[in-house]
């Protein structure tokens, strides 16, 4: 006889007071700046994968993807307990995910026009979608540095975060080369 696997339920009703619980078990309330961190990463990997699944080059769509795996793994970071703090070793942020974002960064610069002026966010539909990932990115950086007055962080969490920052830019700017479209230039008499 076939052992019967149970559903996995995904409301747990524990959260109806006003609390959730970090890896490691304690509870805390849904306002608290280590919530804040993770879900504004979580808002931000989600507005990735928005990027990822529009009409793209399929090279950028797979740096987005690795660059969401990354983003789990901060998350569950900054996620974690820190009673339990030995399970984030188990997922580090590593150097090389930094380096990934600048050699993307560095092939970028070699094929787009000088940058002579600040630019309006916008230009193809998917690059004006890198611009909003672009915001989320800071408003996440800034989140995580907060946490980090409080809390031990990983200092190659803030490292990658702001890199990832700088990539969207490009990666804006990229995308609306890509489709032909002439990017917003500030004018700044208007």
């Amino acid at each position: 006889m076939k052992k019967q696997e149970k559903d996995v339920q995904i409301y747990t009703k524990t959260g109806d007071d006003g609390t959730t619980a970090l890896i490691g078990g304690a509870r805390v309330k849904k306002y608290n700046i280590r919530l804040e961190a993770y879900g504004t990463v979580d808002e931000l990997n989600s507005y990735i994968g928005l990027i990822a699944s529009m009409n793209i080059e399929l090279h950028a769509k797979e740096v987005l993807q690795r660059v969401q795996s990354v983003l789990l793994t901060i998350g569950a970071q900054l996620a974690t307990d820190e009673a339990i703090s030995s399970f984030k070793e188990q997922i580090p942020c590593k150097q090389e995910d930094i380096e990934l974002l600048e050699n993307e960064m560095d092939k970028m610069f070699k094929v787009l026009p000088k940058l002579t002026q600040f630019i309006l966010p916008g230009g193809s539909q998917s690059a004006a979608h890198a611009h909003v990932a672009r915001t989320i990115c800071r408003r996440a950086e800034r989140r995580i540095v907060e946490l980090g007055e409080q809390t031990e962080i990983n200092k190659n969490l803030i490292k990658f975060i702001n890199r990832l920052s700088d990539y969207l830019f490009v990666l804006a700017r990229k995308l609306s080369m890509n489709e032909n479209i002439q990017e917003n230039r500030w004018n700044s008499g208007v």
